[in-house]
């Protein structure tokens, strides 16, 4: 299970995930605010709620290594999930007057790419085992 690549894509997704929930996306600004605010994945209910769905997903995902199709499946939801919550961090950076991202940030598109090498490695699997059944 370990030994298989997309594991270990999808681990690295998972611990990207809850990274970033205590590092910041965002530093700045509020309104009629001079204290520095920073943005992580525990600024609001929603942001936290889909940083721990896309985090507990990627672990999941690495134990349904007999189901191929399912873990597919399941890491381009992942994708898109991380799409959303991208979506939900930008529309929280509007909020603030002034500031800018945060070198962590990277994070975030780190555990898309992730999931893509996870789904491309789990596809690699399937075509080895089609091409051998072919063979018997």
């Amino acid at each position: 299970m370990i030994q298989r690549i997309q594991s270990l894509w999808l681990l690295l997704a998972s611990v990207f995930t809850f990274a970033g929930l205590k590092f910041s996306f965002y530093s700045g600004n509020k309104l009629n605010d001079i204290v520095l605010h920073q943005l992580n994945g525990t600024e609001n209910f929603l942001l936290m709620l889909t940083t721990i769905v896309i985090g507990g997903l990627a672990l999941i995902t690495i134990f349904l290594f007999k189901k191929r199709a399912l873990q597919r499946r399941l890491c381009v939801l992942g994708i898109l999930l991380e799409s959303g919550l991208l979506f939900l961090y930008y529309r929280e950076t509007t909020t603030f007057i002034q500031g800018t991202y945060s070198l962590t940030a990277i994070l975030q598109s780190l555990i898309v790419l992730a999931f893509f090498m996870a789904a491309r490695a789990i596809h690699h699997d399937e075509k080895i085992i089609k091409d051998s059944d072919r063979l018997r």
